[in-house]
Formats: structure tokens, sequence, C-alpha cells
């Protein structure tokens, strides 16, 4: 059921016929796109493809939603076919062609990978139409022309997917079994419907999809920020609803700061997912690594497998053959229930980013994850660096949190060749004389062996602009956090602090319940445990693992062009300092595995 209490939503714009490819209501309309043409001058139509326009569904509240179907033109009369729904805010003509030129280097994917049919972030039905499947986008409630003002990832979208999946199941041309899959946002809903058990939904594909965009998006370690939604509630979602809008975020939270119903309400409950599942993942996505990681986790049954990706997660969605390949086969699988050999699978796989001018080591198998066997390591924090045997007197190394560029750094040289994948954490003791409060932020970051801070290219050297041969070419404004991987990171505001060992997915990843926040008289040592989000890389000899403390969000790129300056209150107020000692062992936990 939808939270019980009052939900704030800001106004949003109307569409607008030719942004954002808005083609206007056309519900009742069909046609079909014959074979070889090409409408957006990009990848033209490999087989005749017919497209029914604003089919309308009604979900249990009476509420209108409009979908687009996609299907074989060339199908019998008598044939039955599997769908996939592609569900989002972002419109469902929005398509991944008309979004990518606002990036960098458009991602790397080419014109000629995409037809502009797809959904942002969902299947293409140039590609999956001929292979026998219906692709259903929609437009969810409050979006485009369908009714409603705009829930985003709780359990008014899940009951309102529910119904959508149910009603697709229904129509005569269905074989009675529905799929999901897509990225981000196509992802997410994923887990909140499957975590409901509609009777028709037969197998999810989550890449890259949060379980909770409180903990990881919104509210991240209990650190407000509008990370990118205000771009995309500015620039891409409409609604054509008279008196709508969309969920305020920031009013919400200005309401209620600490969990309550309504972030709550953000939180899949995991544990009641019995659909199959491929998970795929990065250790660079600012919001979906630890969603990816919680759901293989926490998913209950052995129909399940995860896959670690070294690439961003549109270019390998639309121009890694060999994953596209593994798609079809689990569809093939569990929507067509053809005997194809999927379950032989590996169930899990990881990357192990290389950093610099280095290709990352992919599809490295596992029996679980965190790996069995791994060796959790202690490094003790001290004036030095990283130690591995406690430091035996009292130390304090300061940064000033207002400067993003104080930081606290703690190095160690690998003696040998190391590979470290799984959950990294800090713990340390902090201390702010002048404040009753800290945003901490923790960066793993890998140095050369002349020292030089190395970054992850996003994309396979390959398929980067021609002119770019290394990292070192990238210009500075074409360095982005698509494109680039600084490390990975943990967060925590010291108010924060309390967590649940019980609730945690790991001990290595505690779990902070948010739920009070506790000041902290100014001066006092308070104990911070810190999960850091999963990491995957290796290191060679001589090469250094730097640990770095600071007050800012360690990113290339931020988006607050569109969002409000935060209170006062809220921001960081003079110098962090963090002691290690006897009493107070400051230190970072790194999982080794065998190479």
């Amino acid at each position: 059921m939808p939270v019980p209490l009052q939900v704030a939503y800001k106004p949003i714009s109307k569409p607008e016929i030719g942004v954002n490819n808005y083609q206007g209501f056309m519900r009742g309309k069909s046609e079909v796109i014959k074979k070889g043409s090409n409408p957006y001058d990009a990848r033209p139509l490999e087989s005749d493809i017919r497209l029914d326009h604003d089919v309308e569904i009604k979900v249990r509240d009476g509420c209108r939603l409009y979908v687009d179907i996609y299907r074989p033109a060339d199908a019998k009369e008598d044939e039955k076919l599997p769908a996939v729904i592609s569900w989002s805010c972002y419109g469902k003509k929005y398509s991944a062609l008309h979004m990518l030129p606002i990036c960098v280097w458009n991602c790397c994917v080419p014109k000629e990978s995409l037809s502009g049919l797809e959904k942002f972030e969902g299947l293409d039905p140039v590609t999956w139409c001929p292979r026998g499947y219906a692709i259903v986008s929609v437009d969810s409630r409050g979006t485009g022309n369908s009714d409603g003002s705009i829930p985003i990832m709780g359990s008014q979208d899940a009951e309102d997917c529910y119904d959508v999946i149910e009603a697709i199941a229904a129509m005569p041309w269905s074989n009675g079994k529905v799929g999901m899959a897509g990225n981000s946002a196509l992802a997410i809903i994923q887990w909140h419907v499957a975590s409901l058990r509609p009777p028709h939904l037969a197998a999810i594909a989550p890449w890259e999809g949060s379980g909770d965009i409180y903990r990881e998006q919104f509210c991240r370690g209990g650190v407000f920020s509008m990370s990118n939604f205000d771009l995309i509630t500015h620039f891409i979602i409409k609604s054509n609803t008279v008196g709508g809008g969309i969920e305020d975020f920031a009013e919400m939270y200005r309401r209620s700061p600490v969990a309550n119903a309504y972030w709550s309400d953000k939180r899949v409950d995991m544990t009641k997912i019995d659909v199959p599942v491929f998970i795929s993942g990065s250790d660079f996505s600012s919001i979906h690594t630890m969603g990816s990681v919680r759901g293989w986790l926490e998913v209950p049954h052995d129909k399940k497998w995860i896959r670690w990706s070294s690439y961003q997660e549109w270019y390998e969605l639309y121009c890694v053959k060999h994953s596209d390949q593994e798609l079809h086969k689990y569809f093939e699988r569990f929507l067509k229930g053809i005997e194809n050999d999927w379950e032989k699978t590996p169930k899990v796989r990881w990357s192990a980013l290389q950093f610099g001018d280095r290709e990352a080591i992919d599809d490295i198998e596992y029996t679980d994850y965190p790996i069995p066997g791994t060796d959790f390591k202690e490094f003790h924090l001290s004036n030095s660096g990283l130690q591995e045997n406690p430091i035996s007197e009292d130390t304090v190394i300061a940064y000033n949190s207002e400067d993003a560029k104080s930081i606290a750094e703690f190095n160690w040289t690998f003696p040998q060749k190391g590979r470290l994948i799984g959950l990294p954490k800090a713990v340390l003791y902090m201390s702010c004389p002048s404040h009753d409060d800290m945003n901490v932020f923790v960066i793993l970051r890998k140095r050369s062996k002349e020292g030089k801070l190395l970054m992850h290219l996003c994309f396979p050297f390959s398929a980067i602009p021609e002119h770019i041969k290394r990292i070192d070419d990238i210009p500075e404004k074409e360095q982005a956090s698509l494109n680039l991987h600084l490390g990975s990171v943990g967060v925590l505001r010291a108010s924060h602090r309390k967590f649940d060992p019980e609730r945690s997915i790991h001990p290595q990843f505690p779990f902070h319940p948010h739920d009070v926040e506790e000041k902290i008289p100014a001066g006092e040592i308070v104990k911070l445990e810190i999960g850091i989000w999963s990491m995957g890389v290796d290191f060679d000899e001589g090469e250094t693992l730097s640990v770095q403390i600071s007050g800012s969000y360690p990113s290339i790129a931020e988006f607050t062009a569109f969002s409000k300056p935060r209170p006062e209150e809220e921001k960081n107020k003079g110098e962090h300092r963090i002691h290690c000692g006897p009493q107070t062992p400051s230190r970072v936990i790194l999982p080794f595995v065998p190479l």
C-alpha cells in the first residue's frame, strides 16, 4: 500500500511535440513500421514491427496508464509472445538516441547501435522483436498522458507496475510470461515490483539498480543530496496531468531528515523476490552499486546470477554483444521455456579494475560473493600512512572540512601483486572542535609505482574518440563521472552513526537505520563505522592504495546547477580530527582475495 502520510509534490512542465521525442497522444493508433525503415536516421529495422501507441491500462485505483507495445508484425495469429516491460517516468518515447548526446562522447554509443524506438535505458524493439518478443514501454503514473502525480520508486510505483504486468499477460497475443529489463530507473522498479510477486512476472534483469534510494542516492550515509534528480526533472520528465507534479525529495527531507514511513517505502524487501534474477553491477555507479550487491545477498533462492562489469551501463546495454547475447539466452530460458543450458552460467562473475591505461580483467568466476576465503586485513591509520600493526602512541591527523582540496591521506604500497574484491570498511575515531556534526567521505584510490593518482576509464579504449590514446589525453572539460572512475567511496554523517548489526548485509557493510540524529558535543571523539561501496581492483608490486578522508564528496562532476544550496546547519564547519592510537584504533579493513 502507498505510504500513510501526505507526500509533497512539486510542479513539472508539460511535454511539447518534438521535444524529447514526444509525439502527442495517439490512443488507438496502430502502425506497421516496415523492415529497412530508418525513422531516426540511425539503425534501420531488421523486420516489420507493429507498434500500438498509447494502449490504455487501468490500474487498481482507476488511474489510466498508457503504454506503447512493439510486436513482430509477422507473428502468426495463434503465436503467443513473451513480453518485456520497460518502466520509468522518463517518457515512453524518450530514447537513448535522444538522451545520450547530452553526455560526454555520447557514452561511446554510436548512432548505428540505436534505432530510436528504444525507451531510454530499455531494450530496443529492433533487436528484440525479430527474436519473438513484445517490448512494452510504459509512461508510469503522472508521466506523459498517464493520470496522476508522479511517484518515484516506492510501493505506489510497484503496485502500478504489478497491475500493468497482469494486464499485459492477459492480452490475446501474450504467452502469459512477462519479464523486465533495463538499467538504472528501469532496474530499480524491477526490485520493487518483484517483491510484490505478480503471478505472471517470470524473470527480471536489473542491470545497475539501486534497492534503497534513501541510503544509496538522496541521503547516502545520512548526507542529503539531490544527486542528478533536479537535472532530470528539469530536462527529461514531463506530465500532461492538470494539477499533477513529481515527488519533492528536498521537501520530504526537510519534513523528516531521518527515516520515516516515506523513506522506508523507498527500500525494497529483497527477501520476498521469488522469480529468476540476472543482476549486473559495477564499482563505479554513484547510485546502484550496493543495490546490485544486496540483491545478490538477499534474494532467497538459487535462480540468481550476478555479473560485474568494467563498462559504463548504457554502453554495456547497447554495444557489448556478449552481454546482449547472455540476456537473450536468459530470457529464452525463463520467458520462452527453452532448455538452453542457461543454468550452467557461472553464478558469480566479477571484474578487477587495473586503472590507468590498462583494460580491466573481466568475467572472473567465483562460487559466491563476498568471495569465499576473503582475507579481511586491517590497516591502521598513522602519521606514516597505513600499517598492519596497531600503533602504540596517540596521534591526531586533521583536515579542513570546508576546503575540498584538504584531505587526510594514508598510503600502503603493495610488496607483491594483490587483488582486492569485496566490501571495504573504515572504522574512524573522529572529533570536530567547532561543530556538532561531521559529513565524512572516504575514498580508496590507486597510485602508480611513480606515485601518480590513477583513474579507470569506463569504456574500452577502442570505443573512445580516436584522438584520445591515453587517459592523460582527455581534456578536463571531457572528464566526467560517466567516463572516469576515481575509486570506491564511503559516506557517513556522524549524527547518523548508529548501526544495526542484525540488519547489516555483511559485517563489512553496516546498516544505519537513520532513525535518530545524535549530535556530538564539540571536541568529543565518536566512533564511525563507514561501509565503503564494493571494489574490485588489482595492484602490482610497487603500486599503492591511497585512503583519502575529507569533508567533500570526492567526484569529478557534481549535478548542482539546478539544486538549491543546502542549509548552513547541514554543512561541515572547521577542522575534522582523526584520532589514532591504542584507545582509538582508526583503521580500514580491506578484502584480499587470491589471484
